[in-house]
């Protein structure tokens, strides 16, 4: 077998000093060219450096609270209800006015019930402006169809801008008025109406048929509340107040005996603006003026018997059996306080004004 060549004592020492230098150059090469990457092993710690202590896992954020469920409106509430259970003790004639009560209101159709008294009543009314709800005593109007009591809040009468003093309100009972379920309790036995909401209902009907308002057409309202001067009433949705001279051709002393809450009259269309939803009746012109052919019937410088109907600015209104109203003053003789209104009287008739359509006369007696 060949033998290893041995290396001598001076070629060991030159191969160490090749090898240092080579060595050297390796170290330079590597500090003068770009960083390798080296995988270095981890440095010990020195004995007195304090162990870093480990950061904790962030807490858990806490799950935010179930937003609180929206409150129930009051039709909600209403479909939830058990009507079966709640009904089950009624009599057929309670149970028919339930359920039409329901349809009512489900629908939102107008029903019509007549005013039977005006009660104080403490209520939850929702400001139109602000949207909050208040706390407030006010006048309601009652109707009670059969055995359940229906509340109409002053508020609910009227429409905006045009509120009627609270003794307008008082004085309606035994009126006839539209008016919508607007809520129902039906565990209190009661519903709360709105009459302005039926009145839209019904004036926006009006609106859309010609044939309804031209001028000259034939209508019918209601008497609502009557004074001694002025009577308020209902057509197609549309408060009007009338005067005497729009009620009748003969003078009346005072409306409140002539007209009751209650009462339907036939008018006459005058006029109607549908940009301002203005009606104007009349309720004397459905029948033919008495003036027309009374100088046939009551000739100049004749006698006839009449009543007195009212005084103003010292003349005296007297109504002849006709429908006629004469103007008439005093003979020298008399005075004022020797005739009252609802005296019957001698007149003489003196003369007619037919641009006024006024007939004059002088009382002579009383008879």
């Amino acid at each position: 077998m060949p033998r290893k060549k041995l290396m001598e004592p001076e070629e060991l020492e030159q191969s160490a000093v090749l090898e240092q230098a080579s060595g050297e150059n390796t170290d330079a090469a590597a500090g003068e060219g770009e960083i390798m990457d080296v995988e270095l092993p981890p440095a010990e710690m020195p004995p007195d450096v304090p162990p870093v202590e480990e950061s904790l896992p962030p807490e858990p954020e806490a799950e935010p609270s179930p937003a609180p469920a929206p409150e129930k409106s009051d039709r909600q509430a209403f479909f939830d209800l058990n009507f079966n259970e709640l009904d089950r003790g009624l009599t057929a004639e309670e149970r028919q006015e339930w359920n039409s009560i329901y349809a009512f209101y489900r629908g939102r159709s107008a029903l019509t019930g007549k005013i039977i008294g005006v009660d104080p009543l403490s209520i939850s009314v929702r400001n139109r402006q602000t949207g909050d709800v208040e706390r407030q005593t006010i006048y309601c109007a009652v109707v009670v169809p059969y055995r359940v009591r229906i509340v109409i809040p002053a508020s609910e009468m009227w429409e905006d801008g045009q509120e009627r003093p609270d003794f307008v309100l008082r004085n309606m009972v035994g009126a006839a008025i539209d008016f919508i379920i607007i809520k129902v309790d039906r565990e209190c036995d009661f519903a709360v109406a709105s009459r302005r909401m039926a009145a839209r209902s019904q004036r926006y009907y009006f609106t859309h048929r010609p044939a309804l308002h031209r001028e000259g057409a034939r209508a019918r309202c209601r008497v609502l509340s009557v004074g001694p001067r002025r009577c308020l009433v209902e057509c197609y949705g549309h408060d009007i107040n009338l005067t005497q001279r729009e009620l009748r051709y003969t003078a009346i002393p005072d409306l409140r005996n002539a007209y009751h809450p209650g009462e339907e009259l036939d008018c006459i269309v005058k006029s109607y603006d549908a940009a301002t939803e203005a009606l104007r009746i009349s309720v004397k012109e459905t029948e033919s003026n008495p003036f027309e052919g009374a100088e046939l019937r009551h000739p100049v410088g004749s006698r006839r018997q009449a009543i007195i109907a009212g005084k103003y600015g010292g003349g005296v209104f007297c109504n002849l059996p006709d429908g006629t109203v004469c103007m008439c003053s005093y003979s020298y003789q008399h005075e004022d306080s020797d005739f009252r209104v609802g005296d019957t009287v001698i007149l003489l008739v003196q003369r007619y004004d037919v641009e006024k359509r006024q007939m004059y006369g002088k009382i002579l007696s009383k008879w």
